[in-house]
């Protein structure tokens, strides 16, 4: 095995879903030349349609976790006993913390790219942006700094709270910053919420 391909795995691994951060700012030129990498990212017909909003005004900030304060009480709902207490306990954003917030979206209407590969899978447009946050995400690992997906935020309000036009598709609400703690193991997992399984479970031959 080429010492590439380790340093790859190694960075898999250690690629975690980050909610805990250091009050430590990041760095303007790295914050670019992260995006930068993501930009190298695949996308279907060379269509580039990722479109990301960093997110810097306080008011705009504390809207957005009040929207998740909200939504995640809602979450909590469908659970009970120990998993309703243990949901609770989950550090599930830190917009408290973390110093970059990035709002990534799909714009439907890209032109770049001409439609191909579109036509008849017009989720290739989404797919692409979410390569881009996968990208983001281990780029933003290979310098030390984590990453954390906030999943738990109704699109429609944080559309309107950052202003963005009708035809852009929420992808990812990420944050950003320097991790308090290194783990391999995904604090899901950790915590008890749920193990990884083996990949045999998902896999079929026909």
């Amino acid at each position: 095995m080429s010492e590439e391909f380790r340093t790859f795995e190694e960075l898999v691994r250690w690629r975690r879903d980050v909610r805990e951060f250091l009050a430590e700012p990041v760095d303007r030129e790295l914050l670019d030349d992260l995006l930068a990498i993501a930009d190298l990212s695949p996308s279907v017909g060379n269509s580039q349609p990722w479109r990301v909003v960093e997110v810097r005004d306080r008011d705009r900030r504390a809207a957005i976790g009040e929207e998740f304060a909200r939504t995640n009480d809602a979450a909590c709902s469908p659970y009970d006993g120990d998993r309703a207490v243990l949901y609770r306990s989950l550090k599930l954003a830190g917009f408290d913390r973390a110093p970059v917030h990035l709002a990534v979206y799909c714009d439907r209407t890209a032109s770049q790219g001409l439609g191909l590969g579109r036509q008849t899978m017009p989720e290739m447009l989404p797919y692409s942006c979410v390569s881009f946050v996968t990208t983001l995400w281990y780029a933003a690992r290979a310098r030390g700094l984590g990453l954390g997906w906030v999943s738990i935020l109704r699109p429609d309000r944080v559309n309107e709270i950052l202003d963005v036009p009708p035809d852009w598709m929420l992808i990812g609400y990420l944050l950003m910053g320097w991790p308090q703690e290194q783990h391999a193991v995904p604090e899901l997992e950790r915590k008890g919420w749920q193990e990884r399984t083996p990949l045999e479970a998902r896999c079929i031959v026909r």
